[in-house]
C-alpha cells in the first residue's frame, strides 16, 4: 500500500484559522492589545486593521517606532529569549488579530518549512526597515523624515496601489514617530499643501509625478514637488540621506 502524502502546507491558511494554540481575537479602535512590561509569550498576526508600537521612557515621553497592517507579525521577540515585552501595542481602528503561543509557533517553525520561509522574510524585512529608519532619524532633518514617513503609510514603493491612509493618523502620532513636535509637523505640512501635496491622504497619481526640488530653488528637499511629466519615483529616492535628496538642501 502507497503512503498517503502528507498535504501541502498552507500559511495563510493556518494563519487564518483559530486552532493549537492559536486564537482570534477582534479589538475596537485604540484598544492596547498588550502593554510595555507584560510578559513576552506570544506571536501575534495581523488579519484585518492597522497597529502602533509605541516604547515610553521613563520621563514618560513616548515614541512610536512602528506602524504595521495586515499581513504582519508582531511580538516576536519572545522566541529570541525575551522575557517581557519592550513595547506597548495600540490598535488604530477596529482590528482582528490572531494570538500564536510561542510553543505553537515554535512548533510550527520547526516542522513546516513554508511557514518558516514566511516568518523569515518578514524578519529580514523588518530588519531593513529598522535599519532604514536608524540612518533617517541619525542623518536626515525631520522635514525630510516626515516626508519619507508619509510615504511609507501610504505604502508607497510597495506592490499595489499607494493607500490614502495619512488621513487616519493624527499629526500628534507623526510627531512621535519621527522624533519632533506636533508644531512643526503642522507647520511641515502646510509648506507641503502650499506646493500642491496633498498630505491628508496620499494618492497614487500624485505619488507617480512627483520629483526633487531645484538644488537652487531655496526649498528643503523633504518637499514634494509635484510634476506631471516626471516618471514614477521610488521610495529609496526620498529616503536615503546620500542619495539625491542631499542635493537639494
Amino acid at each position: 500500500m502507497k503512503r498517503a502524502r502528507k498535504p501541502v502546507f498552507d500559511p495563510k491558511a493556518f494563519l487564518a484559522k483559530a486552532d493549537g494554540g492559536r486564537t482570534i481575537s477582534k479589538y475596537r479602535k485604540d484598544q492596547i492589545v498588550f502593554s510595555q512590561g507584560e510578559a513576552a509569550d506570544a506571536v501575534f498576526y495581523i488579519q484585518q486593521g492597522k497597529i502602533k508600537i509605541t516604547v515610553l521612557s521613563e520621563q514618560g515621553k513616548e515614541a512610536v517606532v512602528a506602524i504595521l497592517g495586515k499581513g504582519d507579525f508582531f511580538g516576536e521577540g519572545c522566541l529570541a529569549g525575551q522575557l517581557l515585552r519592550m513595547a506597548s501595542t495600540t490598535t488604530m481602528m477596529e482590528c482582528e488579530i490572531m494570538r500564536l503561543e510561542k510553543a505553537a509557533i515554535i512548533r510550527v517553525l520547526h516542522e513546516e518549512p513554508a511557514f518558516s520561509e514566511m516568518f523569515m522574510s518578514h524578519l529580514l524585512t523588518r530588519n531593513i526597515r529598522v535599519e532604514a529608519d536608524l540612518v533617517d532619524q541619525l542623518f536626515n532633518s525631520s522635514e525630510k523624515r516626515l516626508a519619507r514617513a508619509l510615504l511609507l503609510l501610504a505604502n508607497f514603493g510597495k506592490e499595489g496601489k499607494p493607500e490614502p491612509v495619512v488621513a487616519k493618523i493624527s499629526q500628534e502620532t507623526l510627531a512621535e514617530m519621527i522624533g519632533t513636535t506636533r508644531s512643526r509637523v503642522s507647520s511641515f505640512m502646510n509648506k507641503f499643501r502650499q506646493l500642491g501635496f496633498e498630505t491628508r491622504a496620499i494618492l497614487a497619481e500624485s505619488l507617480a509625478s512627483f520629483r526633487r526640488c531645484p538644488a537652487d530653488s531655496g526649498l528643503s528637499s523633504a518637499f514634494l514637488v509635484p510634476l506631471r511629466s516626471a516618471p514614477p519615483v521610488p521610495l529609496a529616492f526620498f529616503a536615503g540621506p546620500l542619495g539625491p535628496l542631499t542635493s537639494c538642501v
